[in-house]
């Protein structure tokens, strides 16, 4: 394959990566400018993942909907059980003021358990000769070949209106509304201060524990979101995991400093080192280098590098992680 076309690919490929991890560090974002540090994003995108996955099996099975009216309401349902899930950690950390990084990592461990034996007695009804298969599969019809006229468009084309899926347009949708909520809102600078100053949002009468809900339970939603993202982008099953992309996630939060503009560039270059990691065979030069498994690699020790030399500069909301208790100011 020509060097020029490789590089398309890689950069067409980068999209359907960086996409989920776009989303899901946008969820982290809002949790943390409310001022709660949501570690169960792992756990969030498995819970969510797994019901929209679900409702994608039942209405292949009994309806023929259009598939990408079909993944749009699969997000929906994803969204609303991640919100669900994430009220456990909004209860535990905001009500019950427990500890954010146990209760997050408690949620962690339960989703997947949870999912899988869900998944499992499933799977026994679905295929009788397989009971132990924790896997749901469903059809992969989502993948845009080609967006009329916009893919005919030299290198953009390729790059962004062909191979695609219909969730890349939403999670540029969705960086644009964050972007727009956390700068130009009401609802966004005092969810900022109650993650910042929440004695001096309380003394001004915003109540800190409504806001912290809103940005768990937003943190939920869009977890939920890019947990499906990553399934039907680069699966054809539920498998009971994410492969560590909630936590990857996190790192693309503390690498965009968070900010929205800043997470979407930290995306952009995880997901481009996680193309290069699955397409460097399209180079000719790196075909025949037996060294696949550091290529796979690769992606995991960028963000460990990165965060080395960014960490010391990192500055979260200053209150982030801290219960707040609003009869004591």
């Amino acid at each position: 394959m020509p060097f020029f076309e490789a590089i398309l690919k890689v950069l067409n490929g980068s999209l359907i990566f960086a996409v989920p991890l776009l989303i899901v560090a946008l969820g982290g974002m809002f949790a943390e400018k409310s001022g709660v540090v949501n570690i169960a994003l792992e756990g969030i995108m498995v819970f969510g993942s797994f019901f929209g996955v679900i409702f994608i099996r039942v209405m292949q099975e009994s309806t023929n909907i259009n598939p990408q009216i079909l993944i749009v309401l699969a997000l929906l349902v994803s969204a609303l059980f991640g919100m669900l899930f994430s009220s456990l950690l909004a209860l535990s950390a905001i009500n019950l003021k427990a500890d954010q990084t146990i209760g997050g990592t408690a949620l962690n461990m339960f989703a997947p358990a949870f999912t899988i034996y869900i998944a499992r007695a499933i799977s026994g009804t679905l295929d009788p000769t397989a009971p132990d298969s924790k896997n749901i599969p469903f059809s992969p019809e989502f993948q845009i070949r080609k967006i009329p006229v916009l893919g005919d468009i030299p290198i953009i084309g390729d790059i962004i209106f062909k191979d695609v899926f219909i969730t890349t347009y939403i999670g540029i949708i969705l960086i644009v509304v964050a972007w727009f909520i956390i700068r130009k809102t009401r609802f966004g600078l005092r969810l900022s201060a109650c993650g910042e100053h929440p004695q001096a949002a309380d003394s001004l009468g915003v109540n800190v524990y409504r806001y912290r809900w809103s940005g768990v339970l937003i943190s939920g939603a869009l977890a939920g979101i890019g947990g499906l993202v990553f399934v039907v982008t680069s699966s054809v099953s539920f498998t009971g995991t994410v492969t560590g992309y909630g936590f990857l996630a996190i790192a693309v939060l503390i690498f965009g400093q968070w900010k929205p503009t800043r997470i979407l560039m930290a995306a952009l270059f995880f997901g481009l080192m996680k193309s290069f990691a699955f397409k460097y065979t399209l180079f000719p030069f790196l075909e025949t280098v037996n060294i696949g498994w550091f290529f796979k690699m690769l992606p995991f020790i960028a963000t460990i590098l990165v965060l080395i030399f960014t960490s010391k500069k990192s500055r979260s909301p200053k209150s982030s992680g801290v219960p707040y208790d609003m009869g004591k100011r």
